[in-house]
């Protein structure tokens, strides 16, 4: 399996994954535009897209979803609650196929695909894990924290892209967001903070883990460096090597093209 992250940040997000030739995406939170270039910039084409799995209607995830409906002829699955919030606000075009993750066992991909709730504050959250019969991947981001449900599903992933949305003191010092917000992002059902991250990537490497991809960084509350710092000392505090025991990385704001092998 390869996967391409073509953008990833609290903007915009969408995951490119192949496998045996067949290719698909998790959400689409990006232009149609922007989603071509990404792929095109990867060697790949939007043609290439044989399925599309979205995570959570937030604008952030589905922002490109009603003009990939039109432009491409390809069934586009969720979770019941999302669905039918997709449905609401008019994010498909008539006559797309439409399923739910319980239909997942039909994809036209040539992996294992499955769905699992995640905590967010949305209709119906989930996040997806996918398995070719060797090597299992994850795509999981928008998640206030580790649910037994999210660590069962992750643990044993040989590749995990896993939020590492915000650093709290950066957060604490932003005067432009209002306490509310903070208090969102905080709150169970918001986002994950660099040390929580950090804490089940420690999980994660012990069960096997060996490629991270930290993603859905917030360009106001977080950085690249503090992220992987964050997470590359936790994992350091119990042995584990970066370069030698696992890899790691943080997703880009807009994607680079740069495949990676699972």
């Amino acid at each position: 399996m390869r996967v391409i992250s073509l953008c990833s940040s609290s903007k915009a997000n969408c995951t490119y994954i192949e496998s045996g030739g067949k290719g698909f995406i998790v959400d689409v939170g990006c232009t149609y535009k922007a989603l071509c270039d990404g792929l095109r910039l990867a060697g790949r084409d939007v043609s290439d897209i044989n399925a599309v799995f979205i995570t959570h209607e937030h604008s952030d995830h589905i922002g490109g979803l009603l003009t990939l409906s039109k432009k491409l002829n390809v069934p586009i699955y969720a979770s019941e609650g999302t669905m039918s919030m997709i449905i609401e606000k008019g994010k498909v075009s008539a006559g797309t196929k439409l399923f739910t993750v319980d239909e997942l066992g039909n994809a036209p991909v040539n992996v294992k695909v499955t769905a699992f709730h995640t905590p967010h504050d949305s209709a119906e959250s989930v996040c997806y894990t996918f398995h070719d019969g060797e090597n299992k991947i994850a795509v999981c981001t928008d998640l206030g924290h580790v649910t037994p449900e999210v660590r069962d599903n992750l643990i044993g992933s040989r590749f995990v892209l896993l939020e590492a949305n915000y650093d709290p003191e950066m957060m604490t010092r932003n005067m432009e967001y209002p306490y509310v917000l903070k208090q969102r992002i905080r709150s169970d059902r918001g986002h994950l903070a660099n040390g929580d991250c950090a804490a089940f990537a420690r999980e994660l490497v012990a069960s096997g883990t060996v490629s991270l991809l930290l993603g859905h960084l917030s360009q106001n509350n977080n950085t690249p460096e503090i992220a992987l710092n964050t997470v590359e000392s936790a994992l350091a505090a119990f042995g584990a090597v970066r370069g030698r025991d696992y890899v790691l990385d943080a997703a880009a704001v807009v994607g680079t093209g740069k495949a990676i092998a699972v």
